[in-house]
């Protein structure tokens, strides 16, 4: 008998769609071609200055050349409290965090500490392309609850208690989220988290955006909106998108202490210590104002703003406007089955992207990576005058005036 060559766990992984959609753009880029992308969720600013410099000055101390502990630098793991409690009123003590290599280690190990096989993972849809898999991963099951631009993405909690059944152990919570922008209010944090609480499900709560909301809406984390969670809720974080630091590779987890030694001795033998370089960085963010991040807020509103009009502008387009984080999730429902020209008919928002890729130039993101076909993921966190150009190209394609 021939034995396969890759595992059935890893071959049933698939590969990051963001990442996929950029990598693309990038190739076409490279080779001449002036590709915009809208694919990738990163902000277009540089990291801080003082940041950067405490990284240097991280690499000329000897401590930082040797191994530290798996779980974190003693000092950004009590910096990463400080932080937590100053931001969202959460408190917690530096036992209870572990510094990971980005947010998706922290995701994958939040997963991989709570779930056996066969748990249930409520996942509000449209979803971030990375927890189907790790949820996957550490045998979970993934069961979703699917929202819609009628009701700005969100759901209720009488939507969440229909898909809960007793084999449910987890809800994934994300607000303001990836990819949608959506933001629960307060009332509705609390709600969900108090419903939460009541049927004794654990939280596993991504507050990687708490600091991009625009307008009127606000962040409200769900473990201090919901005191009666207890000990059973995650905060997953980091630093990528508030200090503009996606490379660095910094995130974290806050849990009870037994969930965290727990997913501490997992990362113990599979990266061990995050870089201390990084490290030193992030510790430099975190403990530093928040005045960066105000100016890149300030942008990404204007940019919001501008690309939800012209959106919307586009016939056949339905862009509901985002409270939070950097992306709009407009429905192109209307426009699939539609002649593009050349007789040619999208059938999918799959479909639709890659023409929209080959003719005008502009990488977008189909709602097929986010659980939910129909629609694309458009970041704004890119310059105003690409912005501006990578929308003009797909309306002028879509209104069929190019």
């Amino acid at each position: 008998m021939t034995r396969p060559r890759i595992s059935a766990r890893i071959s049933a992984i698939s590969e990051s769609a963001t990442l996929a959609v950029d990598a693309k753009a990038k190739a076409m880029k490279a080779a001449g071609r002036p590709v915009i992308g809208f694919a990738a969720g990163e902000p277009d600013f540089p990291t801080p200055d003082y940041i950067v410099e405490a990284a240097v000055e991280a690499c000329r101390t000897p401590r930082f050349h040797k191994y530290t502990p798996a779980g974190g630098l003693p000092e950004l793991k009590q910096a990463v409290a400080d932080k937590t409690l100053r931001d969202s009123g959460y408190r917690a003590e530096a036992a209870q965090v572990l510094i990971t290599n980005g947010g998706k280690q922290a995701v994958y190990e939040a997963f991989a500490t709570l779930l056996d096989p066969g748990d249930e993972v409520l996942v509000v849809a449209p979803y971030w392309t990375t927890y189907p898999e790790a949820i996957k991963l550490a045998g979970g099951v993934q069961v979703d609850v699917v929202t819609d631009e009628t009701t700005g993405y969100l759901a209720s909690v009488e939507q969440l208690e229909a898909a809960r059944t007793d084999r449910t152990k987890v809800l994934l919570f994300v607000s303001p989220s990836n990819p949608t922008g959506a933001v629960y209010t307060p009332e509705q944090v609390e709600a969900i988290g108090r419903w939460a609480a009541e049927h004794d499900l654990w939280v596993v709560t991504d507050e990687i955006y708490e600091h991009l909301t625009y307008g009127d809406a606000s962040f409200t984390s769900i473990a201090t909106a919901v005191p009666e969670l207890g000990d059973r809720v995650v905060i997953l974080n980091g630093v990528a998108k508030t200090y503009a630091m996606t490379g660095w590779r910094v995130g974290w987890l806050i849990g009870p202490k037994d969930v965290v030694k727990a997913a501490t001795n997992l990362q113990s033998h599979a990266t061990s210590n995050v870089s201390n370089v990084a490290q030193a960085a992030a510790l430099a963010a975190v403990t530093g104002d928040l005045s960066a991040v105000a100016r890149m807020r300030e942008a990404f509103d204007r940019r919001r703003q501008t690309m939800v009009r012209m959106l919307n502008e586009i016939p056949g387009v339905v862009c509901p406007e985002p409270k939070g984080a950097f992306y709009v999730y407009p429905s192109v429902k209307q426009l699939l089955g539609r002649d593009l020209g050349d007789g040619r008919r999208a059938q999918t928002s799959l479909e639709l992207a890659e023409i929209i890729l080959e003719e005008t130039e502009v990488a977008l993101v189909p709602g097929e990576a986010f659980g939910t076909p129909g629609y694309f993921r458009l970041s704004y966190a890119l310059g105003d005058d690409d912005l501006a150009e990578g929308v003009s190209r797909v309306a002028k394609f879509l209104s069929g005036t190019r």
